[in-house]
């Protein structure tokens, strides 16, 4: 909610048409009232592509300063799987090594800047909306649909990591305290989430994978479903099947294909980047290096042991195509920046690394395969259901060609845990596989007894950051234990 104010009530970025299936940056502009831009209906595309900006974010390397970029999804690999057995930041020093050691307080500001950046998303797909009227009638409803299904998407990534929150499902003005500054009932925001996308999946087609579309809101709201106070399987296993059986998605037959053959036939949904482009790069990618560090840090998302021990048992060809072990530090190889050689020693990572282009992939088809399985499971611990074991099946065979087909008569709820961790590693899907699964407490409490940490109950949620609390006077109510 940093920028709440300015994006109410006035529009301080122009945005510059672009092929749609691209992103584009804000370019700063004089100041220009909202009322006033919004006159066509290119106007109001090019407000739907600023949307998907904020979930893109600015690249760290670009601008440094925390305080006035927000940095959209780059930094989410360090609320997910930092604060999971997965990996770890390769120093204590910093608040970004504060996620993996359960120490955040409500002043970091890798925390406060990812609840800013959602909450910028949901005030630009508002805003958006207050001027719908104004596209052409032919693209309102697909307008809307697509701005309701971006605000639900941030809205469900705030609402596990931080639990009740404020909802906004308006513009409002920004003494609108009781709206901005008042938290709601998760019950109430998976409420507005489930109607979001619902309205998506019945307007929306599968034009795009760079932008919203049907299969990615049946996708996202499976998951939904399957995550809400009260699991809704049977919804969830409908979705997970009509996505199936749309015939529209395949696993790739080469796993490392998923991440460098972008926007390939596995691919639902994924934000863009653009390699070397400032305004449009990433700088994550070469945060994950150590051993040779190309980014500004000392390396993040260093792979804990008993991950490889899991990728050892289960992984197959998953591993070798996950992970690389150099020297002391074991480093993710699944975003690699253009122009890398991991081959040589050292390794090499091409002329740009800290302005990758490697896209961030939101939903891919076999985590939806996967959430068959889970939907068909249940409340139950296993699942002998034929239509599940083929789900399960064709990601185990592509681990493990040698051996396909692999014969699986059933599929208990631990299993999949286990082949979500080794198929989805690094995609910052395990924190919220741990809490869905309910086992979050007793994985992370072994997990922090084994490396040292002093882990609670009270890190199953972020703060709520200390600035907005501050900003509403006390209006705004912090998390337990905080």
């Amino acid at each position: 909610m940093k920028y709440i104010k300015y994006l109410v009530f006035t529009l301080t970025i122009f945005f510059v048409s672009c092929d749609t299936d691209e992103f584009l940056n804000p370019i700063p502009d004089t100041v220009v009232v909202e009322e006033s831009f919004f006159q066509t209906d290119a106007d109001v595309e090019s407000g739907l592509i600023g949307i998907y900006d904020a979930l893109q974010g600015v690249n760290e390397n670009t601008e440094t300063n925390i305080g006035n970029f927000n940095r959209g999804l780059q930094f989410e690999h360090l609320l997910t799987e930092h604060r999971t057995d997965n990996t770890r930041n390769a120093t204590l020093e910093g608040s970004k090594s504060d996620f993996h050691r359960y120490v955040v307080d409500a002043n970091n500001v890798e925390s406060e800047d990812f609840y800013a950046s959602m909450f910028e998303v949901i005030f630009r797909a508002n805003n958006v909306l207050r001027f719908i009227d104004v596209a052409d009638a032919s693209n309102q409803a697909k307008y809307t649909a697509e701005a309701k299904f971006l605000r639900a998407y941030a809205y469900f990534k705030l609402v596990r990591l931080f639990s009740d929150v404020p909802l906004v499902t308006e513009v409002v003005g920004p003494e609108d305290n009781e709206t901005l500054f008042v938290r709601v009932s998760e019950e109430q925001i998976y409420a507005q989430i489930v109607a979001d996308l619902q309205e998506a999946v019945s307007v929306l087609d599968d034009s795009f994978k760079s932008r919203a579309s049907r299969s990615a809101a049946q996708g996202i709201l499976a998951k939904v479903y399957l995550t809400q106070p009260t699991p809704n399987y049977t919804g969830a296993e409908q979705l997970c099947e009509a996505i199936i059986n749309s015939g529209a998605f395949a696993l790739e037959s080469n796993y490392s294909d998923v991440f460098y053959n972008e926007l390939n036939d596995e691919i639902i949904f994924a934000i863009q980047y653009q390699f070397g482009n400032t305004l449009e790069s990433q700088s994550f990618s070469s945060e994950f290096t150590s051993f040779s560090r190309q980014g500004r840090e000392d390396g993040q998302n260093i792979v804990n042991d008993n991950l490889v021990t899991d990728f050892s048992a289960f992984g197959g060809v998953r591993g070798p195509q996950s992970f690389i072990v150099l020297g002391s530090s074991i480093e993710v190889i699944k975003y690699l920046p253009e122009g890398s050689d991991i081959s040589v020693s050292p390794p090499t990572y091409g002329d740009n690394a800290r302005n990758a282009g490697n896209d961030y992939i939101a939903l891919r088809y076999a985590d939806v395969l996967l959430m068959h399985v889970e939907a068909t499971i249940g409340a139950g611990s296993s699942t002998s259901d034929l239509g599940a074991l083929q789900s399960f099946q064709a990601v185990r065979d592509r681990a493990f060609p040698a051996t396909a087909p692999n014969a699986i008569s059933s599929v208990t709820k631990d299993e999949l845990l286990t082949e979500r961790r080794v198929e989805l590693a690094f995609e910052n899907q395990r924190w919220f596989d741990l809490l869905r699964f309910g086992v979050a407490n007793d994985v992370l409490s072994a997990h922090a007894l084994e490396m040292g940490y002093v882990y609670s109950a009270r890190d199953l949620l972020l703060p709520i950051p200390a600035r907005e609390i501050n900003l509403s006077d006390g209006l705004l109510t912090q998390n337990p234990g905080y």
